[in-house]
């Protein structure tokens, strides 16, 4: 009675706690149908095979699957915003079984789920990861090991909003690495990496490549929102 449930989306009333009204969810832009199978932007049509969207057919990508169940627009980028900036952890249970639930991956059970890592100056100053939260979330609903430490953004890179995909991607040049000390612990370990959104899919790929290097197995991808490109 003294605080009542609300919705983490407008913030009205409703029924019970960690969910959205009616309304937001209405409105919220869930990723369905065709999907591309490496970076889960949606696609026009149907298939019963594995299709891939024109960058990821140009560029290729460092990873197995990816997904995401939302487009980063309307009421999904209200709530990225709300995690990643305005300290709303309340968000992540909820993004977690949205995330969990757009994975169509066979994961094995010896699979170790790792977050993209924020730059320790970074860290200091949000004072959280906010795609470590998710990790987290996911790991203990999908009951696999999480180690959030694992990987290492070792140089401070500039904001990668506004900026084109080549420029992402050449920020990102050996900017992530493997810890020392968990390189024996990832070594011929199938990996999903978790981050809030994806844009270009530089960052991820930065770290799918670390993994590579570290020796990994299968490398999975998930994001709790899509950028998609302007029409």
């Amino acid at each position: 009675m003294i605080y009542p449930p609300r919705c983490l989306g407008c913030g009205g009333l409703v029924d019970q706690d960690h969910g959205l009204c009616a309304s937001c969810f209405s409105e919220t832009p869930f990723v369905t149908g065709l999907v591309c199978d490496l970076c889960g932007i949606a696609l026009p049509g149907t298939s019963d095979i594995a299709v891939f969207c024109d960058d990821c057919l140009s560029m290729g990508r460092p990873w197995k699957q990816g997904r995401a169940p939302l487009r980063y627009e309307g009421v999904a980028r209200k709530l990225v915003l709300g995690l990643k900036h305005g300290d709303r952890h309340e968000i992540v249970g909820m993004a977690a079984d949205w995330m969990v639930g757009a994975c169509p991956f066979d994961l094995p059970k010896d699979a170790i789920v790792l977050p993209v890592p924020l730059h320790v100056f970074r860290l200091v100053s949000r004072r959280y990861n906010q795609s470590a939260l998710l990790a987290q979330a996911m790991a203990k609903r999908m009951r696999l090991e999480f180690c959030p430490d694992s990987l290492v953004r070792h140089r401070r890179t500039v904001s990668l909003d506004g900026k084109s995909r080549d420029a992402r991607f050449a920020e990102l040049v050996d900017a992530i690495s493997v810890r020392p000390s968990k390189t024996a612990l990832l070594r011929n370990r199938p990996i999903l990496l978790v981050d809030d959104v994806m844009t270009s899919g530089a960052t991820l790929a930065a770290c799918a490549q670390a993994c590579h290097d570290a020796q990994c197995r299968e490398i999975y991808v998930t994001v709790l929102a899509r950028v998609a490109k302007a029409a």
